[in-house]
């Protein structure tokens, strides 16, 4: 399974194709050329390095609370191809 998560730019490179995000907090590099003119603060969601678009902040926030419980499972409990089991 593929994931793509929200992140914050923080700053993007002077050739305008290159930036630093916070996801979940972690600065990473991302690649944002295919966003037209990404500036510090956008919301855009990340997939294997690439932002794909921007997300406004209620949604980046409601996607990270949605993350987040996801994460929550049971102790014990494993995720397969057909959903949670002991």
């Amino acid at each position: 399974m593929c994931l793509a998560v929200p992140a914050e730019i923080l700053s993007v490179s002077p050739n305008g194709a290159d930036a630093m995000a916070s996801i979940g907090g972690i600065e990473k590099p991302v690649d944002v050329s295919l966003i037209d003119h990404p500036v510090p603060g956008d919301w855009v969601i990340v997939h294997v390095g690439f932002a794909l678009n921007r997300i406004d902040a209620k949604e980046a926030e409601e996607t990270l609370r949605i993350l987040a419980s996801a994460g929550e499972l049971h102790e014990g409990m494993t995720i397969t191809s057909g959903g949670a089991r002991p």
